[in-house]
This record gives structure tokens, C-alpha cells and sequence, in this order.
């Protein structure tokens, strides 16, 4: 179902009246705020395993294991991400209000599929995979801010609204 934007609204930030009360009646809101720290939390213990493997040649097992759960986590966040954006936009993706942070989702998406891919067939070495996983890292990094700056805009349109 396509929301549609009454001609009288209009788009002083982020979401307009009507989208952010959408947002704060979506289900998914608390999903995303539940998965998106808990991700960035196994992400941060990955990249320690990764870089320690990297450096030590031990416990390649368990670093390319947290990758997995990593990319898991990240595939379930975006598919509950285009639910949330569904809810408050009409869009399941590229709402304009989050465009480029879903285009840049696609593209960390595809380096950590990549790193499956290559893990399943053998394609990489072990050390070329967790160099992959790095550039998948650095992708998600990237990712990330630019959610958190949307966050941050978020709450600066609420802030200013409200005072």
C-alpha cells in the first residue's frame, strides 16, 4: 500500500508530520533500534577476531563463524529496515528521504554476500577472505554513519519542533 503525502504536507526535515507518526507507531522502530546496536555490537567483536586472526593465524574458524552471524544480522536488519520504510514511507526502498542509505546498503550487502560466496567455493584464500571481510567492514562503517547522522537530523527536527 502506497502512503500517500497530503498536498498539504510539507517536508520541513527528515519526515513530515504525518511519517513521523507512522514512525513511532511502526512495529519496526524498536526492531531497528533493538538490531542496529546489537549488529554494530557483533561487529565490533568480528573485526577483533578478524584482525587478530590476521595477525596471529590463529582462530580463523571462529572469525570467519562471526562473519557469518555478522552478515546475518545484516541481512535480517535490512529486510526489517525496507518494512520500517515501508511503514513510514510507502516505499519498502529508496525512500528519497534515506536513498543514498540504502544505495550503500545494496553495495555492503553485496561485498558481505561476496564473502559468502567465496567462502562456500573456496574461491579466496583464507587471508583474501578476511581482507574481504575488511572491505565489507569499512563498507558497513560507512553504512552506519550515515544512518547515524540521519538519527542525529532526526532528533534535530524533533528538538526544533518541539521548542
Amino acid at each position: 500500500m502506497q502512503v500517500p503525502r497530503r498536498q498539504h504536507e510539507t517536508r520541513t526535515g527528515l519526515y513530515t508530520d504525518a511519517e513521523r507518526r507512522r514512525r513511532d507507531s511502526s512495529p519496526w522502530t524498536l526492531v531497528q533500534a533493538i538490531l542496529a546496536p546489537l549488529q554494530f555490537f557483533v561487529f565490533l567483536v568480528s573485526l577483533g577476531l578478524v584482525l587478530r586472526t590476521l595477525a596471529t593465524g590463529e582462530g580463523a574458524a571462529t572469525a570467519n563463524a562471526s562473519i557469518i552471524l555478522k552478515t546475518l544480522l545484516l541481512y535480517t536488519i535490512m529486510v526489517t529496515g525496507s518494512l520500517w520504510e515501508k511503514d513510514v514511507f510507502g516505499k519498502y526502498l529508496f525512500a528519497p528521504a534515506f536513498f543514498w542509505e540504502d544505495a550503500v546498503s545494496f553495495v555492503v550487502i553485496a561485498l558481505h554476500t561476496a564473502y559468502l560466496v567465496c567462502l562456500l567455493t573456496g574461491y579466496l584464500s583464507e587471508t583474501g577472505l578476511l581482507l574481504l571481510a575488511l572491505v565489507a567492514y569499512a563498507a558497513y562503517v560507512i553504512n552506519a554513519g550515515q544512518f547515524l547522522l540521519k538519527l542525529r537530523a532526526a532528533r534535530l527536527q524533533h528538538a526544533g519542533a518541539t521548542s
